[in-house]
């Protein structure tokens, strides 16, 4: 195998293909990167426990300027490759595979011979049926990650918890995700939806899946196996294992009716929360208190150690019963930097129960829940 190419071009594919690399694998070549080189163009793979991520680099790619001398195919150890990479002196390398998997890697003066493992004993990628398909843009899959992602858990004592819940029924897709402490639910109409399908995928995949895109605009193909989601772009197969149990039932946990509300500007709520909280996160308990009352909304932040803070609110409307209820302001914080620059309206029941939060556009179809903090 012997390739030219472009420096920076290969780092942006090589970045890539390494969100998948972990170095605490127990199977030795998956600290590798496999490079496979076609006269269609270049792969690079990275794959874990978890997630597995092919980028493509076609041989017409003007940018990649990529002179094929010779196909074939090597596995190379990801980390020091990459900084290998990374510090060459000019802005193209060659890169060519010699005898025993040994590997020179030449930029102007510099020349590097590094060990490679033989590409054959990689691991295949799993074979997705590729009938069970959702076309989406990229742009709506990032901004649905974005709005319920934060919300899975962080603990192992319920796995099923730390992924989101997906389901598409109806020409809808659902997105929910829960810590058991709140709720993240978007909902939105879907086209050219083949099958429909129940699935949970973890969090962490749909992190590094987010942040591997590269472009907005382009649609991605979604494809399901029995354990597997395949998430496809032109130049990008990502896969990620599926999460395996039962979704707990979140519709019965979204109430119906309610007793208060009131209408608020994300961006002016938000930067009230912030304030309040700087105080009681330097306190034992992480709380703050809303007050509200027909003419006046106001909020409390207070720390023992340190002091306390009180603030009038400015809201759009108010209705119903008064009430006095304490949450955590983190919980609410990622709750409202979600919604983005927009007008919601915050529902409550009581004082113990969990309240809602949703947009004032009602053709949004995006509620979350927060529980209360008790106080006594």
């Amino acid at each position: 195998m012997k390739l030219t190419i472009n420096r920076n071009t290969f780092m942006n594919e090589l970045s890539t293909a390494q969100r998948a690399i972990s170095s605490k694998t127990t199977i030795p070549i998956l600290t590798g990167v496999k490079i496979v080189l076609t006269t269609e163009g270049l792969s690079l793979t990275g794959s874990n426990a978890d997630i597995s991520i092919e980028t493509f680099l076609s041989a017409s790619d003007e940018k990649a300027n990529l002179t094929i001398e010779k196909t074939g195919a090597i596995v190379l150890q990801s980390r020091f490759f990459g900084e290998i990479i990374r510090k060459l002196p000019e802005d193209m390398f060659t890169l060519e595979v010699l005898e025993n998997n040994q590997v020179a890697i030449t930029s102007g003066a510099a020349e590097f011979v590094v060990n490679g493992l033989d590409a054959e004993n990689y691991p295949h990628l799993p074979v997705i049926d590729e009938n069970n398909q959702l076309k989406i843009p990229v742009r709506v899959l990032n901004k649905i990650i974005s709005e319920t992602g934060f919300a899975v858990s962080m603990h192992e004592s319920r796995p099923i918890l730390t992924g989101v819940h997906f389901i598409l029924s109806n020409s809808e897709l659902l997105a929910v995700a829960t810590d058991s402490h709140r709720l993240s639910q978007r909902v939105i109409p879907v086209e050219n939806a083949v099958e429909d399908f129940d699935i949970v995928i973890p969090g962490k995949s749909l992190l590094e899946l987010s942040r591997s895109f590269k472009d907005e605009e382009e649609l991605v193909e979604v494809s399901i196996m029995e354990n597997q989601v395949l998430f496809k772009t032109k130049t990008m197969y990502f896969y990620s294992r599926l999460l395996e149990g039962k979704y707990p039932d979140t519709n019965r946990l979204i109430p119906n009716s309610f007793n208060t509300e009131i209408e608020f500007n994300v961006p002016a709520l938000l930067s009230a929360i912030e304030r309040a909280s700087l105080l009681s996160h330097e306190g034992r308990n992480n709380i703050v208190k809303l007050s509200i009352s027909s003419d006046e909304v106001t909020i409390y932040g207070n720390s023992p150690e340190i002091g306390n803070v009180q603030e009038e609110l400015t809201y759009l409307k108010v209705t119903g019963d008064p009430l006095e209820i304490s949450f955590n302001p983190d919980y609410m914080k990622d709750a409202l930097k979600a919604f983005g620059a927009i007008d919601v309206v915050v529902k409550f029941i009581s004082p113990i129960r969990p309240f809602t939060l949703e947009p004032v556009d009602s053709d949004i179809s995006f509620i979350q829940l927060i529980t209360p903090v008790r106080t006594n």
